[in-house]
């Protein structure tokens, strides 16, 4: 049986496998407002936590583990992996202000010209205080990961690309020796690949085997597509949460920093993709999930709204559009609220076919099928209307859950997990 382990932002889910794939076990650990002001207390509690959950008679029979955590979340630590400081999480862009730092030395459109890269937090870190005491610098992953097997400083070549990890190569880039960086950064092995036994006191205290592997992790987003099902190129994920995000896997890697585009190695394929900021969150700020549910039965697909907008909470778009400028535009605001969500619905669903378009002008592989995670998902309605706007099918991903795409990713490893 496999373990996979799921860090959102929200709180952490495990699944349990079996051989076959199917679902033995699921638990969660809801994050409350107390994580906000001590993280790594609250992430060690939740890893715990979810290992008791676990029934004691499963637990006996997994025999490898894997943690997926946001991409891009980050922490200092010391010798023997303590903290030094609080980590930055995914959506910390402190560190912007060290991108002129980077400029002359990071090749054009690299994924670390990102305000929220790992390296430019890290070169952000490297001015504080308490990087005097540091002496490794890991992502949300490793860092959990080394919890359970006990070897510091390890990571995988998904959570290692924002740090500027060439994954072509599989090696550090000779660019990065420039930037003189003094502590340890994490030695890069393949997603899924076992790094070391569940450390003994873990293994005698919660009954698992004396011989369970602990393997390397990946990102959030990389497990809900190894969850989804998608597996050759053409396939694409789309994540339908408080974001919009988008992923196609294609032969070709395309990389471009002005739309935030980059690419993860996929075994021997690349995943590709960029992040709206319209999603979920602006349809929760005109209804709840009841009215959106009953409204949208409401809707005839077969007619268009004839309502133009570009559905933001606040100014800025990152993918299709790079604008930080860029206004919501909501008006005309129809009387009726079925048109006005239908006005949504089509106006997101042109976001994101723009947004594969854009992936597929830059080099990608042509568009065949997109499979739909997150929670709208579930809106049959918006399935309808993104299919005719996308041109392709639109089917819901055969397992929505992170947590799941890391059990695979335990059981089989990267390679065989794609297949």
């Amino acid at each position: 049986m496999y373990l996979g382990i799921d860090f959102g932002t929200s709180g952490a889910r495990g699944i349990v496998i079996g051989s076959a794939g199917n679902i033995l076990a699921e638990v969660r650990f809801a994050f409350n407002v107390s994580c906000e002001t001590d993280l790594t207390n609250c992430w060690q509690t939740a890893l715990f936590s979810l290992l008791e959950q676990i029934n004691r008679e499963l637990r006996r029979e997994i025999t490898r583990i894997a943690i997926n955590g946001t991409s891009s979340t980050v922490l200092l630590c010391d010798a023997v992996g303590n903290p030094v400081d609080v980590p930055l999480l995914y959506n910390d862009a402190r560190g912007a202000v060290m991108q002129e730092k980077l400029k002359g030395i990071v090749p054009a459109n690299h994924t670390v010209l990102s305000a929220t890269s790992s390296l430019v937090k890290l070169l952000w870190m490297m001015e504080l205080p308490s990087f005097t005491k540091a002496k490794y610098f890991l992502h949300q992953a490793d860092w959990l990961g080394f919890l359970l097997h006990g070897k510091l400083g390890i990571s995988d070549y998904h959570n290692a690309l924002k740090l500027g990890y060439d994954v072509e190569a599989l090696q550090y880039p000779e660019w990065l020796n420039k930037l003189q960086i003094s502590i340890h950064l994490p030695k890069v092995t393949i997603p899924g690949n076992p790094v070391g036994e569940l450390r003994s006191d873990i293994a005698n205290k919660y009954n698992f085997p004396k011989n369970c592997l602990v393997c390397a992790g990946t990102t959030d987003s990389i497990a809900a597509f190894l969850a989804s099902g998608a597996n050759s190129p053409g396939l694409a994920v789309t994540s339908l949460g408080s974001t919009l995000v988008l992923k196609l896997l294609s032969r070709t890697r395309v990389d471009n920093s002005q739309y935030g585009i980059y690419s993860h190695r996929f075994g021997n394929l690349w995943l590709t993709g960029g992040a709206s900021n319209t999603g979920g969150a602006v349809l929760k700020q005109f209804f709840s999930n009841e009215e959106l549910e009953k409204i949208s039965g409401e809707i005839n697909v077969k007619k268009s709204s004839g309502l133009d907008y570009y559905p933001l909470l606040k100014p800025g778009e990152r993918f299709p559009i790079n604008n930080p400028n860029l206004p919501p535009q909501l008006e005309p605001r129809p009387d009726n609220s079925v048109e006005f969500l239908h006005g949504l619905l089509e106006s997101m669903a042109r976001i994101e076919a723009r947004g594969y378009e854009l992936l597929q002008e830059l080099g990608a592989d042509k568009l065949t099928r997109v499979y739909t995670a997150g929670g709208g998902a579930k809106n049959l309605v918006w399935s309808e209307i993104r299919k005719h706007y996308l041109g392709v099918p639109v089917v819901s991903s055969i397992n929505t859950e992170a947590a799941y795409g890391s059990a695979l990713l335990a059981m089989k490893g990267l390679k065989s997990a794609e297949m």
